[in-house]
């Protein structure tokens, strides 16, 4: 299969007069990295991969343990659309490797791999289906919208959603399936749905996505970002993340007697996301600007429940639809969508797997607007919340023997300190609002 797979990049290299391949990975932080080789070289690289220099990339190597292996994975060839189509550019993903062969440790897609790994010792395959929404902007210096619409708006003169079709198209033609694409809630936000997939595959196509979002919009003169709280007064932008796990071709989330028709394991599983929660929050929410978006009032979830109508909880259960079996899932509504979506759906599932093994209970929804009740009554209710800055979020993560076992101690190490530096640079930072408030006055 593998030997197919490399044959088939191969002629396709001949077939489509590609010259260029890049090799993309990620670093901790979820930031696209990418270098490029020829296609003379290529053979050699899909048999031993291509070394570089580790000791610059974000929470991969010190510069005495710098030499690394960055192995293609022929399964994730594609051509990248918006470059030349003569002597023309495609890429792969790579796992990273150590010199010996050995899988690198801090790698982000080899945490995914082998949590997903324990979910297939249990007879799981992993399905994720994340919402990435964004915002269009004049420029990267200030945010100027392009429109004034607001939750499906068709606004006049649409320059948006030509952007939005050029990108579904893009997507597509990079063999990424879409289900639909809409304005969201805020001014010049916006909202492209892949396809569910199981978790490896989306965790790459999330990444590519990221990417052709900006390049489409590059190539227009206008900015995409993917920051979590860009505008002050208005919601800002989520990964709301749907996920289920299935046995071969049944749902194991579905369970046709129970009143929410979720089964045991789903339940479990829910429950495991539910407890966990707070300690993976800085993975699913890893910048200062995410808890600017995780306040009451914006559409973010801020306290642990879970609901089946209600979106303020932090889990929702979609409504059921008879003969629709297969749909049955749970959405995540925490992430944003600048973190590492191989991460957060390490710790996710690994979260949910912990649920089911250790037959966690699962609390009653809490179908009323959570924000409505009282500080009282949501302590007696014994309502959490999810951390509530940087600093709670690395609190949590810093003591949490979950993550740590999750990411393994190569990754939670670099991510806690780099999230360290990163609270502590913002502490000592002088803001404009503290400037304009309190200079003349006091």
């Amino acid at each position: 299969m593998l030997d197919d797979q490399k044959e088939y990049v191969l002629q396709a290299c001949r077939d489509r007069d590609i010259k260029f391949i890049r090799l993309w990975f990620t670093d901790i932080l979820g930031s696209l990295k990418s270098f490029a080789i020829t296609v003379e070289e290529l053979e050699q690289a899909l048999e031993e991969g291509q070394g570089f220099d580790g000791s610059s990339i974000e929470g991969f190597a010190r510069v005495d343990e710098s030499d690394m292996v960055a192995m293609p994975d022929p399964a994730t060839f594609q051509v990248l659309p918006w470059r030349p189509r003569e002597r023309g550019v495609a890429r792969m993903f790579c796992d990273i490797m150590m010199p010996d062969g050995a899988p690198f440790e801090g790698d982000p897609r080899f945490v995914l791999k082998r949590q997903l790994k324990r979910a297939a010792d249990l007879g799981y395959t992993f399905y994720v289906g994340p919402e990435l929404e964004f915002f269009y902007f004049k420029t990267s210096e200030k945010p100027e919208g392009l429109d004034k619409g607001g939750y499906f708006d068709l606004t006049p003169l649409d320059v948006a959603s030509d952007l939005r079709r050029q990108t579904v198209l893009t997507l597509e033609e990079m063999g990424i399936g879409v289900e639909y694409s809409h304005h969201e809630v805020a001014p010049s936000q916006h909202e492209i749905d892949l396809r569910y997939t199981d978790a490896l595959t989306m965790a790459d196509n999330a990444m590519t996505y990221r990417l052709v979002v900006k390049e489409v919009a590059l190539a227009s003169g206008v900015y995409a970002t993917f920051m979590p709280k860009p505008l002050e007064d208005e919601n800002g932008s989520g990964m709301h993340t749907h996920q289920s796990l299935f046995k071969g071709d049944r749902n194991a989330f579905f369970d046709a007697e129970d009143k929410y028709h979720l089964s045991a394991i789903a339940k479990a599983y829910m429950a495991g996301l539910l407890r966990h929660a707070p300690e993976f929050t800085l993975v699913t929410n890893q910048w200062v600007n995410s808890y600017k978006r995780l306040m009451p009032g914006y559409e973010a979830p801020v306290y642990i429940t879970w609901a089946r109508r209600n979106r303020s909880d932090l889990i929702r259960v979609p409504e059921y639809k008879p003969g629709k079996e297969v749909a049955t899932r749970l959405e995540y509504r925490a992430p944003d969508p600048a973190c590492n979506p191989y991460l957060a759906f390490a710790l996710m599932l690994a979260a949910g797997l912990a649920g089911i093994e250790h037959e966690y209970p699962l609390a009653e929804p809490t179908e009323e607007n959570v924000f409505e009740l009282t500080e009282a009554e949501r302590r007696a209710r014994g309502i959490e919340a999810l951390p509530g800055s940087l600093k709670e979020a690395i609190q949590a993560f810093a003591g949490s023997d979950f993550a740590r076992g999750a990411l393994g101690d190569h990754v939670f190490e670099s991510l806690l300190q780099n999230k360290t530096i990163e609270w502590d640079a913002y502490r000592k930072h002088v803001s404009d609002f503290e400037m304009e408030r309190y200079l003349a006055v006091l």
